[in-house]
């Protein structure tokens, strides 16, 4: 089973123009656990007292599942992780020669020594600790395994793959996680980025290839084009993996929204998942298909997510949708006269932009 480690309180607040308060930090938080998540990485310490404060608000909850924090590789930064009372961390280094010589000037010696200073003072203080690679996937294969290797000897019990600017394919991604996991134990998790729209494809190809761990955040949130999405990953797990996962679609709903509201980003009426018009069927055949049978053209029931269905009186409405509406209105239709009443439907809906209610729809048969 794969662990979901959501990143919304730290990649996801990156995102341009978000920032959350505590009170908003603790109810993501909360919902967050009721949604089902297995670990959260909450902050970053070095930021300074105010995120400190936070983060131990956050621990203060109790919520009985991992929380991690989001460090530099220098000891200054897991010390002020340690003053947090964090007992997980994320060690972060750049392993691309362009981040390298940006952060590092190519000095790749002082990469290995960081790694070992801070990997030796996590062990002592007995902490969880993932190495996260940034630019991992501009970065050479070779190099990668070196510094897996590297890490794992030391006692580092994960490997975060972060593809930074969102570059990989999913078959690449398989292709380079395969490799990685045929030459090392160490647990691998995904950070992918949504920079060509793959975010979430790249997080599930990476399982599929056993990484055993992928970073989320709700809506999607984070840093460009985002990050993996939650609630995406979530569904894939328990409806493509069949994982034991238990959903509860109001606490899903609430969780979308609040976080959609905190950062003020919008949901799209065709998100996936969560968006509002995702279980609307204008579509003639797909109305009929849905109306006989609601598994035709559904993967999952808008009732699991905490949606409803519907069926939109448009431009391409059949006349399995008008109707299904006119029944409802306690009409008994004459079929001779729905070709007609479509035509008109179509036309009106193509002049003003804008679908019929059921009110109008009744108006126009019953006048037709």
């Amino acid at each position: 089973m794969a662990l979901i480690n959501d990143t919304t309180l730290r990649d996801g607040e990156q995102a341009p123009y978000v920032a959350f308060n505590t009170k908003e930090k603790i109810q993501i938080a909360k919902l967050l656990y009721q949604n089902g998540v297995d670990e959260l990485e909450i902050g970053i310490p070095a930021m300074g007292s105010k995120e400190q404060s936070d983060i131990k608000e956050l621990i203060n909850l109790k919520l009985p599942i991992r929380m991690m924090s989001w460090n530099r590789a220098i000891i200054s930064d897991l010390e002020s992780s340690l003053e947090c009372g964090l007992r997980a961390v994320d060690l972060s280094i750049p392993v691309s020669k362009t981040l390298i010589e940006i952060k590092y000037k190519n000095d790749i010696d002082k990469i290995f020594r960081n790694l070992e200073e801070t990997i030796t003072l996590a062990k002592q203080e007995g902490l969880f600790i993932c190495i996260g690679s940034e630019d991992s996937s501009r970065a050479d294969i070779g190099f990668l395994k070196e510094i897996i290797s590297f890490v794992e000897n030391l006692g580092a019990d994960r490997f975060r793959y972060c593809d930074t600017i969102g570059i990989l394919r999913p078959l690449q991604t398989y292709q380079i996680i395969s490799q990685i996991k045929e030459s090392s134990n160490i647990e691998i998790e995904m950070h992918t980025h949504n920079d060509f729209g793959m975010a979430t494809a790249n997080a599930i190809a990476g399982i599929e290839a056993g990484a055993s761990s992928v970073n989320t955040t709700v809506i999607g949130l984070g840093e460009r084009a985002g990050n993996a999405s939650f609630e995406q990953v979530l569904m894939s797990l328990k409806y493509q993996f069949a994982e034991n996962r238990e959903i509860n679609p109001s606490k899903l709903k609430q969780l979308v929204k609040f976080v959609s509201i905190a950062s003020n980003k919008p949901i799209s009426d065709s998100m996936p998942i969560v968006g509002k018009n995702i279980f609307a069927h204008e579509s003639g055949i797909h109305a009929d298909g849905m109306i006989k049978n609601k598994h035709a053209y559904e993967p999952f029931s808008p009732q699991s997510v905490g949606l409803k269905r519907d069926f939109p009186i448009g431009k391409h409405s059949g006349s399995s949708t008008l109707d299904y509406h006119l029944k409802k209105c306690g009409i008994e239709v004459d079929k001779s006269k729905l070709i007609n009443l479509i035509q008109n439907v179509r036309e009106i809906v193509t002049n003003r932009k804008k679908v019929l209610n059921i009110h109008e729809l009744k108006k126009l048969y019953l006048c037709s």
